[in-house]
């Protein structure tokens, strides 16, 4: 990190890292409690693999977080002493499990905007972040291709997977344009080429998902979702409830040990 200290702020890296770890953790506890629910076992066995793949992501990048943040947190710390609040995740990834169609939707936004973040901070001026997106956009990749499949599966399907499909799009459209905003932090890091440009992954995004869907006999709005805040720590009702699993056994027996 010393080769950017002088350029970056420390701050604005936790900020950043933070945020993306955070995307991580939410969706993979999401995506986890599929295990023994899922429409047929092989799925199980995939939501599984997806969920560990992004809880290896959440790791790195919450480590690096605390490191950077110097207050002596690690990522067992940041993840279950933090309330909703301190949260600074995408409102995308906190939603609901709903049906499957709803699961494969919210997949598709958000591995389609992981890989091209990735690939971009694979050439980030930081080391750290580089190594955590060069190993983490091949399990991107692979997220996408799985919720590609299912998606085209199920809009080119029955008219109920269809309508099933449909709906979830529908439901999930609003959060789509949360992910491409740009903060003050970002900014700044992308002007010293640390991250990369989000109005550009932004075009790429769309036009990536929107073949998708168009293949799958999917309709879609003009513009990108509005609503906001989850990186200002602004979110639904949902985390809380998701945070109270998840934090409940560490919060219940602080400081124990396996």
């Amino acid at each position: 990190m010393s080769s950017i200290a002088a350029v970056v702020a420390p701050s604005d890296l936790v900020e950043v890292a933070l945020g993306l770890g955070d995307d991580c953790l939410i969706l993979s506890y999401r995506l986890s409690e599929w295990t023994a629910h899922a429409p047929e076992f092989e799925e199980d066995v995939a939501m599984a693999n997806l969920a560990l793949d992004l809880l290896g992501q959440a790791r790195n990048l919450l480590t690096l977080a605390g490191e950077l943040e110097g207050r002596g947190r690690d990522e067992d710390e940041l993840a279950y002493l933090r309330d909703d609040r301190q949260f600074c995740n995408l409102l995308l990834v906190e939603q609901p499990n709903g049906d499957f169609a709803v699961t494969m939707a919210r997949q598709l936004f958000f591995s389609c905007y992981q890989v091209l973040l990735y690939r971009g901070l694979a050439q980030s001026s930081s080391p750290a972040l580089a190594g955590i997106a060069a190993k983490g956009v091949k399990e991107a990749t692979y997220h996408l291709e799985h919720a590609t499949l299912w998606t085209l599966r199920l809009g080119d399907g029955t008219e109920e997977s269809h309508l099933r499909m449909q709906a979830a799009v529908d439901q999930l459209w609003p959060f789509t344009g949360e992910p491409f905003l740009t903060e003050a932090a970002w900014a700044r890091l992308c002007d010293a080429r640390v991250v990369p440009d989000l109005q550009a992954l932004r075009e790429r995004w769309q036009a990536e998902v929107r073949a998708i869907l168009r293949e799958a006999r999917l309709e879609c709005p003009e513009e990108l979702g509005r609503q906001r805040g989850g990186r200002e720590g602004l979110h639904s009702e949902h985390l809380g409830h998701l945070l109270a699993e998840m934090q409940h056994l560490h919060r219940s027996h602080p400081n124990a040990t396996w």
